[in-house]
């Protein structure tokens, strides 16, 4: 049987997630010990080739350390502790990589940058120029600033993103965990660790479970959603253990190192990659049993016809939620008319819109091109 983790060997263009979990010195600061030799490792890679991206957390944690004051829960302490923490975590990184001659880059973003097509396309440049120059990119979320409305949320995802944007090969997480194991190895010695994950249900984000460390936003589950945006674009990902020495040379050589998600084996476009999970919906629309069959099995446009109700305030041109009589979501789109409109003409034929609207853009509310199944997303 041949190795699965053999093609990890010919990777040339890497993202590595890095948490806060690994990055701390429990509670007493930046583990500058451990960024050393995550900056040892990650050049190691470098000087055979391949391009590394380098997505982080930590900036809220070194902060709170600096003050000496609990993890707050207030949104404005946190955006203070990300800023007062951001810079000493760049500190550290600046400090880890200048001994190996590698000169490093911040990059600050959030959830808006990413979904505003302009400023992705802007981000993609600005790190393919880094690349030319030889300067290692390091991304995190720019937390001092960001609130809910333009939040990615955590790092997890943010490295999935991050890797559809640079067309990476694989993503790799590193974090304080060995990999997905069939139960919660903290409460059940017998726990065994999946090296190989083909495809990720709901029995997989089932054996997940719980939450992330004290010092993080992500456990297993957000590290699960982060490995599915990645393999929908065809990326595969590794969860690993940062603390083992070596770990990231072992992975890109092909040893069983964590557990491996291997990508679907039909990876969306890029755009549709980016309607799916980049676009955070402004509302949501019911549609009938028919045409939800028909949008799943029939690859088909949804009509006015078989919508029952339009929640939200959306505009034209917005993402959101298609969901089953249920309520339950299966799809994604950018829809052709607002809420409104679309209140006004649902359960209607397309050749009603003019009449009831006293104009048309479409004969549709959402167009398959744009509309995204979450099933093979």
């Amino acid at each position: 049987m041949s190795n699965p983790r053999a093609p990890l060997q010919e990777v040339r263009r890497l993202v590595v997630k890095v948490g806060s979990s690994l990055l701390t010195d429990n509670g007493r600061g930046l583990d500058t010990a451990f960024i050393d030799r995550l900056a040892a490792e990650i050049e190691a890679v470098r000087k055979t080739g391949c391009e590394v991206t380098l997505v982080t957390s930590g900036a809220v944690a070194a902060g709170v350390n600096s003050l000496g004051i609990p993890k707050p829960r207030e949104i404005r302490m946190k955006q203070a502790a990300a800023a007062i923490g951001q810079s000493r975590l760049m500190h550290a990184y600046e400090a880890g990589f200048q001994p190996l001659g590698v000169r490093v880059a911040q990059l600050l973003v959030t959830h808006d940058d990413l979904a505003n097509r302009r400023r992705f396309l802007n981000a993609r440049n600005t790190l393919s120029a880094l690349f030319e120059l030889g300067v290692l990119p390091i991304l995190n979320e720019n937390d001092s600033v960001v609130v809910e409305e333009i939040k990615v949320g955590d790092n997890d995802n943010l490295s999935a993103l991050v890797a559809s944007l640079v067309d990476a090969e694989l993503l790799v997480i590193l974090s304080d965990i060995s990999g997905l194991f069939n139960r919660d190895p903290r409460r059940d010695a017998t726990a065994e660790r999946i090296p190989v994950v083909d495809r990720i249900d709901a029995d997989v984000f089932a054996a997940a479970g719980g939450e992330g460390s004290s010092v993080g936003t992500g456990g297993m589950v957000t590290k699960l959603e982060a490995a599915r945006k990645a393999g929908a674009v065809g990326i595969p990902t590794v969860i690993a253990d940062g603390r083992e020495p070596g770990a990231l040379g072992r992975i890109l050589g092909g040893e069983d190192v964590g557990t491996l998600f291997r990508p679907a084996a039909d990876r969306l476009a890029s755009r549709k990659h980016w309607i799916a999970f980049t676009l955070k919906p402004a509302g949501r629309i019911r549609v009938d049993s028919g045409a939800a069959a028909a949008i799943r099995r029939g690859g088909k446009s949804l009509l006015p016809k078989g919508v029952v109700a339009a929640e939200g305030a959306f505009g034209r041109g917005d993402s959101v939620s298609v969901c089953d009589t249920d309520g339950v979501e299966f799809a994604r789109g950018l829809t052709e008319y607002s809420a409104d409109e679309t209140r006004r003409i649902l359960g209607r034929n397309s050749s009603d819109i003019d009449s009831v609207l006293g104009y048309k853009y479409t004969d549709v509310i959402i167009h398959r091109d744009d509309l995204v199944l979450l099933d093979r997303a």
